[in-house]
């Protein structure tokens, strides 16, 4: 069952709004689509969750371009809309504009922070779930040189490669680990041609395991890699499933769950604005294993994964976090 209400143009939104339940969530999905097969679809799929729980609606838009960022926030909070959760690192700025001329409407930013009195914000230790993916894909190279793909040359995405860095070091400390980003502005996010690109050339400098940061993009890095036969590595959804027998992993990041808690706190009057972090103690960042890499996740790979997480969790493994210190002594 799929029940949103889509915030399209100016006259629509108003139309939407005559009779709207004040409560209804609003979703703004960032550029590259609520199909993007990684972050903006969790996100889509923990909303989704959540309506079939509770049979509730919700108003969604999907960003098209830059300049809807500010008009959309607006649009959504003037049509009652609450909570309103923003999708991506790069609607901050814009929310921290906006949130004060709205005071009676909670917003939530999934990926980034915004210091607002009526703004929860929800981050990631992506650095501690790549560390893991690059644990395995150490493990799983037979040439001794791994790679990195990034959508947007932004620090977040440094965030994962520094932490997939280390950890494929901490397996190998020889081990080379080639990083690459797509671009330098928000359409390196949705170019899977380029991604396959890089993905090549890559593979031309002897990776035989690539891990994809990139969006829409990293669809065309796992596509480059399954026709060369060698092995990727998904990110935020699940994408075992995209390419059986040839993902080794993906490094699954719960934006699902983070959309859909927001979701059931904001109805139940119980959202909590401030700073969350989702990492690997709460299960907000991950290894996915299922039927489609069973056969590739070795035992040695599991036990290793196992140790790391209690290592990490101890504190005897630190995992350098890139936005806290933009110098990674693994690359």
């Amino acid at each position: 069952m799929t029940i949103f209400k889509t915030l399209m143009g100016a006259s629509a939104a108003l139309a939407l709004g005559a009779g709207a339940a004040l409560a209804d969530p609003g979703l703004i999905i960032d550029l590259g689509g609520k199909f993007d097969k990684s972050f903006n679809e969790s996100a889509f799929n923990g909303a989704q969750r959540w309506v079939e729980e509770t049979g509730g609606e919700y108003y969604e838009t999907e960003l098209a371009n830059e300049a809807q960022r500010e008009q959309t926030m607006r649009r959504m909070a003037e049509r009652g809309a609450n909570p309103v959760v923003v999708l991506g690192f790069a609607n901050a700025s814009t929310l921290d504009a906006v949130a004060p001329d709205y005071p009676d409407t909670d917003f939530v930013i999934v990926d980034s922070v915004v210091e607002q009195p009526n703004v929860k914000s929800i981050v990631f230790s992506e650095h501690e779930g790549s560390y893991l993916v690059g644990m395995m894909a150490a493990m799983a190279s037979e040439t001794g040189t791994v790679s990195f793909i990034g959508g947007m040359d932004v620090p977040l995405i440094s965030k994962f490669a520094c932490g997939y860095a280390q950890g494929a070091k901490a397996v190998s400390p020889d081990i080379d680990v080639i990083v690459n980003m797509t671009g330098t502005t928000p359409t390196a996010w949705n170019d899977p041609v380029k991604g396959a690109e890089l993905t090549r050339s890559q593979i031309s400098q002897g990776s035989d395991v690539v891990y994809a940061a990139a969006g829409g993009t990293g669809i065309g890095v796992l596509q480059a890699a399954a026709d060369a036969d060698i092995l990727s590595i998904g990110v935020d959804s699940n994408q075992n499933y995209l390419h059986p027998g040839e993902v080794l992993t993906s490094m699954v990041k719960r934006v699902d769950n983070a959309v859909y808690d927001a979701f059931t706190a904001g109805e139940a009057g119980e959202l909590e604005t401030g700073v969350e972090v989702l990492g690997l103690e709460n299960e907000g960042v991950g290894v996915a294993v299922d039927e489609n890499n069973q056969e590739l996740v070795t035992e040695e790979m599991t036990a290793a994964i196992d140790e790391a997480k209690a290592q990490i969790a101890s504190g005897e493994v630190e995992v350098h976090d890139y936005l806290s210190d933009n110098n990674c002594p693994a690359y």
